[in-house]
């Protein structure tokens, strides 16, 4: 692939995403045409901004992300089906940074249905040459050198993702979600002060699960070697969608209880 050469006016140096990684992004889901959790996100992607001290913008309403989506998404690219991967990114404009004005990019990944879980479970091992703080900013969808270096890390080395670590050497996450670890009857999650995100997808599933009393979901400051305790292991990313995991090192795990409680959370909406 031949190299590319661009100006700073081509790239338009007001962008502090591609200078600084200066942006944060939330995802959006669309299942059969309609926008789900709209709110959680909506609320979400407003807490993100302000930990990031960027200037929201008056018109940055739910209503007004319902219509972009519901225009641009669903009637006008015909998506039935889909994680919308918004991020917004500040500009270089202001007498501070923080009066600076936002911009807006976002994409879609289409897909059958976001609630479903992967077909292939995925391989996934520890990393430990680097990992992920475990303080305000850890918890938001923010530039993560971490995440590129891990995802680079389980490419050439035939994984479909890693788990982080936090500087405690206790399970913050993977690279692209939240990690559940299914022990009996008790699902355990590390804690956001852990380094794990923040996910409305995730906190959606849980509190289906305690609302029907269908399992007694604990928070956990998880070692590493407790990952290989587990029976089941279930990855919920807001970026990618819900995954099994079926093995970590030498060992294997079953995905059917929590394809039964996925499957069981899909009908309640």
């Amino acid at each position: 692939m031949e190299n590319q050469y661009f100006t700073s006016d081509e790239l338009n140096v007001k962008n502090r995403a591609f200078l600084m990684g200066d942006a944060v992004k939330v995802s959006f889901f669309v299942r059969e045409g309609k926008l789900i959790m709209d709110e959680e996100c909506y609320f979400y992607l407003m807490a993100s901004m302000r930990k990031m001290r960027m200037n929201i913008p008056l018109t940055y309403t739910l209503e007004f992300f319902q219509s972009l989506f519901q225009k641009d998404i669903i009637e006008g690219k015909g998506i039935l089906n889909g994680i919308i991967n918004f991020q917004v990114f500040r500009n270089s404009d202001g007498v501070t940074l923080s009066k600076s004005s936002i911009s807006y990019f976002y994409e879609v990944d289409e897909m059958d249905d976001i609630l479903s879980v992967f077909q292939r479970p995925l391989e996934l091992d520890i990393i430990k040459e680097i990992n992920v703080n475990n303080n305000l900013l850890s918890n938001i969808r923010v530039h993560s050198p971490e995440n590129i270096y891990g995802g680079i890390y389980a490419q050439e080395n035939d994984l479909d993702d890693v788990i982080l670590l936090n500087p405690n050497k206790r399970i913050a996450r993977s690279t692209s979600g939240n990690l559940l670890f299914l022990e009996g009857n008790v699902i355990k999650i590390p804690k956001q002060s852990e380094g794990a995100y923040i996910s409305p997808l995730l906190e959606n599933f849980v509190t289906f699960l305690h609302k029907n009393n269908l399992a007694d979901t604990q928070e956990h400051e998880i070692i590493a070697f407790e990952s290989q305790k587990a029976e089941e292991i279930l990855m919920i990313s807001d970026e990618k969608g819900i995954f099994s995991v079926g093995k970590i090192r030498n060992k294997t795990f079953e995905n059917s209880r929590f394809l039964e409680l996925v499957e069981s959370w899909k009908k309640s909406f």
